[in-house]
C-alpha cells in the first residue's frame, strides 16, 4: 500500500513537472533550463513565468520538489542570469530575469499576500473605500487594515495622504490582470471588470 501510494506521488509529481515544463518550453529561460536531464529546470521556468513573485516555500511545495532540488536548480538558474531573487520580510521571492522593474517586483510580492491583494482589488474597484468597509469586506479587523496600509505605504504602493490611494494604479491592475490565475479568486474577479476601471484616454 505504501509503495502504491508513493507511486502515486511520483507520478502527480511528474504530471506537474510536465505540465509546467511545457509553458517552460515557451519561456525564454528555455535556452538555461534545456540542457539538463531533469524536468524541474524547465518547469521552474515555466512556473516563474506565470507565477512571478513566489516564494521558495510555494515553488518547492507546488512543483512538487525537494528542498535541495528547489535549492539547486534556482542557483543554477540565478547563475546564469535568467532568474532573479529580492529579500521580501522573510520570504525570497523570484522572477524571471529582466522582466519586471523594482517597483513591480514589489507589486508582485504584495499581491501573493492575501490581506494586502485583498485591499488592493477593494481599492482599485472603488477608490472611495473606507479603511472600515475594507476591513468588513475582508473579514479583518480595522487595526489589521491599518497595520497592512502602513505596510503597503512603506513599500510605495498606497497613499494616506486624503484617505488610501494605490500608487502606480494602471501598473498594478495590469499586473493583477495579466496574472490573474495564479492569484486568488479576488485577482480573478477583478479580471473579469478590468476593462471598466482602464481609463484609455491618455
Amino acid at each position: 500500500m505504501a509503495r502504491d501510494r508513493a507511486g502515486e506521488v511520483d507520478e502527480s509529481k511528474r504530471a506537474t513537472l510536465r505540465r509546467f515544463a511545457a509553458i517552460g518550453a515557451a519561456s525564454p529561460l528555455v535556452r538555461f533550463a534545456s540542457s539538463s536531464d531533469s524536468d524541474a529546470p524547465d518547469a521552474l521556468a515555466g512556473y516563474l513565468a506565470a507565477t512571478p513573485g513566489a516564494h521558495f516555500s510555494k515553488i518547492r511545495d507546488d512543483l512538487q520538489l525537494g528542498t535541495g532540488e528547489t535549492q539547486h536548480h534556482l542557483r543554477r538558474l540565478e547563475s546564469e542570469d535568467a532568474v532573479e531573487s529580492r529579500k521580501d520580510g522573510d520570504y525570497r521571492r523570484y522572477f524571471p530575469a529582466g522582466r519586471f522593474d523594482e517597483f513591480e517586483q514589489v507589486v508582485l510580492g504584495y499581491l501573493r499576500r492575501e490581506t494586502a491583494r485583498g485591499m488592493i482589488v477593494a481599492l482599485l474597484e472603488d477608490p472611495s473605500i473606507t479603511a472600515g468597509a475594507i476591513a468588513e469586506r475582508l473579514g479583518v479587523s480595522r487595526p489589521t487594515v491599518s497595520r497592512q496600509a502602513a505596510r503597503l505605504e512603506e513599500a510605495g504602493l498606497l497613499s494616506r495622504a486624503d484617505g488610501y490611494a494605490v500608487e502606480r494604479p494602471e501598473t498594478v491592475l495590469l499586473l493583477l490582470v495579466q496574472y490573474a490565475d495564479s492569484f486568488g479568486d479576488d485577482a480573478a474577479r477583478l479580471a473579469r471588470t478590468a476593462d471598466d476601471l482602464v481609463d484609455y484616454r491618455g
